[in-house]
C-alpha cells in the first residue's frame, strides 16, 4: 500500500486511521497481460491504483475496439461510470497491455472515506483537477485534424509510449495501423536529419 499512500501524500496529510481503512478494505490484485481488469459483464465496484504495467481502456463499436485511454504506474484507473447512475456496469473494458500488479479500492471504501475523514475531500479535488487536466488534453488530441498532429501531440507528452502496442495506439490516435507505422517512420527519420 505504501507506493499508494505515498502518491496520496503528495496532496494531503493521510492519518494513520484513514491508512488503516485501505489496509483493512482495498486488496492487491495481479493480472496477465491480455486479460481484462474490468468488463461490462463484471461489477463495476472498484477504482484502481496501478503499481506495475500498462492498462488500456476501450469500448466497443460493432466487431470494433475502440482504445479511450492507457493508465501507467502510479495512476488511478477507474471505468466510465455517470455519476448519480445506479448501475453498477459500464460499457468501457480494462485490459491488462503488460503484466499488472494493482490495488482494487472498492467506491464503499471510498463513499465511507469522504464522511469520516476531511482529507479524502481535499485528495479527491486534486485528483479530480488532474483527471480533468488529461480529459481536456484527449479531448483536445481527438480534434486535431491530421494524424501526424495527433501523433506528434500524443507523443510529445507520453514518453512511455513504445510500451503500447501499435494497434491500440493506432486507435486511440483514430487511424490505421499502416498509417502509424508510416508516422512513427516519419518522425524517426526527422529527427534523424535534425542530428545530422
Amino acid at each position: 500500500m505504501q507506493p499508494l499512500f505515498d502518491f496520496m501524500e503528495q496532496f494531503h496529510p493521510l492519518s494513520e486511521s484513514f491508512k488503516l481503512q485501505y489496509i483493512e478494505m482495498c486488496e492487491l490484485i495481479n493480472v496477465k497481460k491480455n486479460k481484462f481488469i474490468l468488463s461490462p459483464i463484471d461489477t463495476n465496484d472498484a477504482a484502481f491504483f496501478l503499481l506495475k504495467g500498462v492498462i488500456r481502456a476501450f469500448v466497443k463499436e460493432g466487431k470494433k475496439d475502440i482504445s479511450t485511454r492507457f493508465g501507467f504506474e502510479n495512476e488511478f484507473i477507474e471505468a466510465i461510470q455517470c455519476p448519480g447512475d445506479p448501475s453498477d456496469y459500464s460499457i468501457e473494458y480494462l485490459q491488462a497491455l503488460e503484466n499488472c500488479q494493482l490495488i482494487r479500492i472498492p467506491y464503499k471504501l471510498i463513499d465511507f472515506l469522504y464522511l469520516e475523514y476531511p482529507e479524502s475531500h481535499i485528495i479527491t479535488r486534486k485528483l479530480l483537477e488532474s483527471n480533468y487536466h488529461a480529459a481536456s488534453e484527449r479531448s483536445i488530441l481527438a480534434r486535431i485534424p491530421t494524424a501526424m498532429g495527433r501523433y506528434l501531440k500524443f507523443e510529445s507528452n507520453h514518453s512511455e509510449m513504445n510500451r503500447i502496442p501499435q494497434r491500440y495506439l493506432a486507435s486511440y490516435l483514430v487511424m490505421r495501423l499502416e498509417t502509424l507505422s508510416r508516422m512513427r517512420n516519419k518522425a524517426v527519420d526527422d529527427r534523424l536529419l535534425k542530428m545530422a
